[in-house]
């Protein structure tokens, strides 16, 4: 059984960087020896172990410095601190969760987590921003389908981590491959407007998709790249005709985007020409508040990208609230456990 990690300052000195390193991003191994922390942890370990207090038994809360959420990364806090001889308590992933709220709870020798303080918080604070707005966005969408498209906006060693935590928070799928893979999901989507120009006509990429694709895969094909988007979506839709499951807009900015107008328009004239079963799936710069208008006029389903991906961290905080089973806090803070019934044993 793993305990306390055991570092020293002498280890932080000598510990070198492969000249040869292919990718800056952290392991696995080296989250878990610490090597992602403050180093203030490691000098404070240094302190305790001098006096001999390495040991002291503690209980320390975890919870959001500002503002409310939907909890996420929980279950990498509880395979940081699994074998540690821990006891640890936290609201389920998902969950929502109040200002000052009191999201986690860990008791044990206060060497055996200490070292991993900023690494627990990090992992908390960026899943939980991830899965808040997943949340807003999804609740904006209502009954209608959200998937997270964000892993390209974001360093490919945390774009899982990303998609995992909205998928947590409530959206229906993700296009990264592994994001959806750590959820049991398949990961979702077709092609990008890069294989429409490379053959140079959207009817024949839609028919080649629809020949080489598994019989499973629906056929949602993109309609902005050459002509208008109306027209591109009839076109398709009588070349594939029940086939055709869906059509994508993704019109860029600098046409003005996918409005609410354009929904209704390409909705219309699909309907009018009597392929009503085709949907409408909406991409491109979306926030609750374009879902919102665009599920009003038609749309069905949506992708989001750099909403959820370039939500802000929420901040988290870690105070030690009991020592050796004495009530403390530093001040400002109130001495003893939070009270928290919603907390649940995770280890």
């Amino acid at each position: 059984m793993q305990h306390k990690q055991q570092v020293s300052l002498e280890w932080v000195q000598n510990y070198q960087v492969e000249k040869d390193r292919q990718f800056f991003s952290a392991t696995h191994e080296e989250i878990a020896t610490g090597l992602t922390t403050d180093v203030y942890f490691v000098r404070t370990n240094l302190i305790l172990q001098y006096l001999g207090r390495e040991d002291t038994p503690v209980t320390a809360e975890v919870f959001a410095s500002r503002g409310s959420g939907i909890i996420a990364g929980v279950e990498e806090v509880r395979n940081l601190l699994a074998g540690r001889g821990l006891q640890v308590w936290a609201l389920p992933e998902g969950s929502s969760f109040a200002p000052k709220e009191v999201v986690m709870r860990i008791t044990g020798p206060y060497a055996n987590f200490g070292l991993y303080e900023t690494v627990l918080l990090g992992m908390l604070a960026s899943s939980t921003g991830w899965a808040t707005a997943a949340r807003t966005v999804k609740d904006a969408a209502g009954n209608l389908p959200v998937y997270c498209f964000g892993a390209r906006h974001v360093h490919p060693a945390v774009a899982p981590v990303m998609e995992r935590a909205a998928q947590v928070a409530g959206v229906d799928g993700a296009s990264c491959i592994l994001g959806a893979k750590l959820v049991g999901r398949e990961p979702v989507g077709t092609v990008p407007h890069a294989v429409f120009l490379l053959i140079g006509d959207t009817v024949q990429t839609a028919m080649a998709y629809h020949q080489i694709m598994p019989l499973g895969a629906p056929r949602m094909i993109l309609v902005d790249t050459f002509k208008d988007e109306a027209e591109e979506a009839l076109r398709v839709a009588q070349s594939l005709g029940q086939d055709l499951y869906g059509i994508r807009l993704d019109t860029p900015s600098e046409r003005g985007g996918v409005t609410p107008d354009l929904v209704r328009e390409v909705r219309a004239r699909l309907d009018a020409a009597g392929y009503n079963h085709v949907r409408i799936f909406v991409s491109g710069g979306l926030n609750p508040e374009r879902v919102r208008l665009l599920a009003e006029a038609g749309a069905d389903a949506f992708g989001v990208g750099s909403y959820i991906s370039g939500a802000a961290p929420i901040d988290m905080t870690m105070d030690i609230k009991e020592v050796q089973g004495r009530p403390v806090a530093k001040r400002g803070r109130i001495p003893g456990l939070t009270e928290n019934p919603r907390l649940q044993r995770i280890l």
